[in-house]
């Protein structure tokens, strides 16, 4: 695992990805829902003061009424300057237009936080690459329902792709 990255503000943006109350409430590891809130949170925040964008990818279950925007997220996950997409498949790209909401904002890089690691980010994460965006995942805000299927995500799967890194070494100029 990296250390650091140094990433351009204008041109990144913060993929928060299934940050809902009910998936945060679940049981899991390595790290609870909470403790990847609370990181993902706080990287929002840095995100948004550097003016960069801010997209958070909530799920909709087949069967379930459709909700508004943002709904189910947890509280801060989205603000309203922020891209909200609402995904039906694993992966955050799919039916979304979450690639064409990024272009129209210059973004290249994507930063990616949420749960679970080897589901939704990783599916996400994959289509990103297919779209062509440079790619880095904050390890520590990232967790998934077995510590041994973050583990793998995050040693096996993820480098392939991009920079994993803690989300204290993600810096924006």
């Amino acid at each position: 695992m990296e250390t650091s990255v140094e990433l351009a503000a204008a041109r990144t943006a913060l993929v928060l990805v299934d940050l809902m109350d009910r998936i945060v409430a679940l049981p899991l590891r390595p790290r609870s829902g909470d403790e990847v809130l609370a990181t993902s949170l706080a990287l929002a925040g840095r995100f948004r003061a550097a003016g960069a964008t801010v997209a958070a990818i909530r799920v909709e279950r087949p069967g379930v009424a459709a909700q508004p925007p943002g709904s189910g997220l947890a509280a801060g996950v989205a603000e309203a300057a922020d891209l909200v997409v609402v995904k039906r498949t694993v992966g955050g790209f799919h039916g979304t237009g979450l690639d064409a909401l990024l272009r129209e904002r210059g973004v290249d890089t994507l930063v990616f936080a949420g749960i679970a690691t080897n589901m939704g980010v990783e599916s996400t994460a994959r289509s990103a690459d297919d779209h062509g965006y440079e790619l880095v995942f904050a390890e520590d805000a990232m967790t998934a329902l077995t510590g041994e299927e973050h583990r793998a995500a995050v040693t096996l799967d993820l480098p392939r792709f991009g920079a994993v890194v803690p989300a204290a070494g993600i810096r924006l100029g």
